[in-house]
């Protein structure tokens, strides 16, 4: 497809697919999925465009998205998009305090908000607020607060644009329209410090397209795909994106906590997610295999291990497997991982790329094994999504994949810094100069703040620099590679590792609690809640075990030699995670410092 801009894309895929299926969304009264054509979609955009000229929106205005993923999201986006205005997200989780910050950073005058609750969080800033003027909400269902004059519904908002001047208004936009604009300040959860808005161009977002097309042909307008992610997350927005530039149908799961019904309802061939919903796929599917009867247990084992050498050592590597393996797998193919795909609702998967954290060797390569086609791969909100990624056949296990096309990469020599440059690099960061001189090389150079290697085209993630610890005695350690390992174990739900300038590696754990209930029951321990069960000695032995397992290959050094066992987990309200759920390390080491202290303790 040839478009200059992001303002004219759905309208020109309107013009292509005409009634065929754009959006589908779950109406939560009914349970059914409604579908939205292309055509609807554009008129939707053009009717939003035209409200927002009305609404005194003028071009390279910053508007804040505050929302749940729902088709008005990109209602909105796109109709920013025709304006030349700029699109901000916020996630829908994020405090009053939070949205407060960005919406002052970004001079916000104008909110959309989804929910009820981002409607309540949003109405307490604006209050206060000497920037924020009026919000939109997208749910009709929401009850405004007494002393609320200036919000307004968006169904009431769209009839604003029915008018023939600001038509004419959107339309000379849209043909001035360039791909310098500015589209969108993606703000980073900010794990270690003050959130950060990335600025990012159209250009950006036109090259990543580009980009993609060339490693991504197996994409076509007959995919669905399920947008479960954020859409304020660069991962999510930018497959959405790539999905509509494709003519895929886009399917918006509105609640995270719905996603495995609604992945069973839609059965989509696409979705992008992060590794720890893999993890949990993983751990579960482990537990089952477990649970089973000796012959059964034995067959689904066999069926792994036939995967693997199917898929591992025979197709991934170009060669040609013997008929009895090649037969084999099929027979297994379709039985034992077809009814694992049917439960999980990806019996129709042809592409899941995977992105946002480090993803274990072990759980890689359990899904390629049951053939489950995982494409793993390393971007950032700065470098608009992708850097690399895996190709579907002849990819390392243990890489972050191939360089993308025309994105460049070198390795820091100082620190093996990735650093990369390219037209799908921001432009820096929203309102600070500062930061933007210390995030690039001399010579244009982007600095990622992650450490790796690069052999021929192929990237290799090794740790995030900011959260290297050192121990006193001199040694560094990767938390992030620590927790990723001992993360897979079906006790542990959660870990923080902690030991800067300490004399040993430790750790906060919040263990699977149902399965160690399961456990207690079977060993007959008594308790009355689960702060005394996670006490019980039996229980520290079993964790303990289970550690030592998982850390067989790391340097005595880097071992957890001590933890606590926590009761609540980390969770985005209590601040231990961000709303990408990374660890905010500094806020666990605030939080937790009487039980760190205890770990500590001579």
């Amino acid at each position: 497809m040839v478009y200059y801009h992001y303002a004219e894309l759905i309208h020109h895929q309107a013009d292509k697919y005409g009634s065929r299926t754009a959006l589908k969304y779950r109406d939560d009264e009914s349970g059914k999925w409604q579908k939205i054509s292309w055509r609807c979609f554009s008129d939707q955009i053009m009717l939003a465009a035209k409200a927002m000229a009305e609404f005194g929106i003028k071009e390279q205005d910053n508007i804040g998205l505050y929302s749940q993923n729902l088709p008005q999201c990109l209602y909105t986006d796109f109709a920013c998009f025709a304006n030349r205005a700029v699109a901000v997200p916020m996630y829908a989780t994020s405090s009053p305090a939070q949205i407060d910050y960005i919406i002052n950073d970004a001079s916000i005058s104008t909110l959309f908000v989804g929910e009820q609750l981002q409607y309540n969080n949003a109405f307490i800033v604006q209050k206060e607020s000497k920037v924020l003027k009026r919000l939109v909400i997208f749910d009709p269902k929401v009850r405004l607060n007494p002393e609320d004059k200036t919000s307004v519904y968006f169904d009431d908002f769209l009839r604003l644009g029915d008018n023939a001047v600001v038509e004419a208004t959107v339309k000379v936009r849209m043909k001035e329209a360039s791909p310098e604009d500015i589209a969108t300040i993606i703000y980073t959860s900010g794990t270690t410090g003050q959130s950060k808005g990335v600025v990012l161009h159209h250009s950006n977002f036109l090259e990543t397209m580009r980009i993609h097309d060339i490693r991504l042909p197996i994409i076509t307008d007959k995919e669905t795909s399920m947008c479960f992610l954020p859409l304020t997350h660069i991962f999510e927005k930018a497959w959405t994106y790539l999905c509509l530039h494709k003519g895929a149908t886009v399917a918006i799961n509105r609640d995270p906590k719905m996603i495995q019904q609604t992945l069973v309802e839609i059965q989509p061939s696409m979705m992008c997610n992060v590794p720890r919903f893999w993890e949990k796929v993983y751990a579960g599917v482990q537990e089952k295999i477990e649970s089973f009867p000796g012959l059964l247990r034995k067959m689904a084992h066999d069926a792994v291990k036939t995967g693997y050498s199917y898929n591992l050592e025979y197709k991934n590597k170009g060669k040609k497997a013997p008929l009895g393996l090649k037969l084999k797998f099929h027979f297994y193919d379709n039985t034992i991982f077809l009814a694992l795909k049917n439960r999980l609702g990806i019996k129709n998967g042809r592409l899941f790329p995977t992105a946002g954290a480090p993803l274990s060797d072990k759980v890689n390569t359990f899904l390629q094994s049951v053939n489950i086609p995982i494409v793993y791969g390393y971007g950032l909100s700065e470098t608009t999504a992708t850097v690399s990624f895996c190709p579907m056949k002849g990819f390392i296990i243990g890489s972050i994949g191939e360089v993308m096309p025309d994105v460049q990469v070198r390795i820091d020599e100082t620190n093996n810094e990735i650093l990369v440059k390219g037209k799908t690099i921001t432009s820096g960061y929203y309102n600070k100069p500062e930061e933007n001189e210390k995030a690039f090389t001399e010579d244009g150079f982007f600095r990622t703040g992650d450490a790796g290697r690069l052999e021929g085209n192929v990237l290799y993630f090794t740790e995030r620099i900011k959260d290297l610890y050192k121990t006193s005695n001199g040694k560094y350690i990767a938390p992030q590679v620590i927790e990723m390992l001992v993360g897979n174990d079906k006790y542990i739900e959660q870990v923080a590792v902690i030991g800067d300038q300490q004399k040993f590696v430790g750790a906060l754990i919040y263990p699977n609690l149902p399965l160690l209930e399961e456990y207690a029951q079977q060993k007959g321990l008594s308790y009355t809640n689960h702060e005394e069960l996670i006490q019980k000695p039996e229980i520290i032995r079993l964790i303990e075990s289970r550690l030592e397992e998982q850390q067989v290959d790391l340097a005595s050094y880097e071992k957890i030699k001590r933890f606590i066992l926590l009761a609540q987990p980390f969770t985005m309200e209590g601040g231990e995670l961000t709303d990408t759920l990374k660890l905010r390390r500094p806020k666990i080491l605030e939080k937790y410092a009487q039980q760190i202290g205890e770990i500590y303790k001579e």
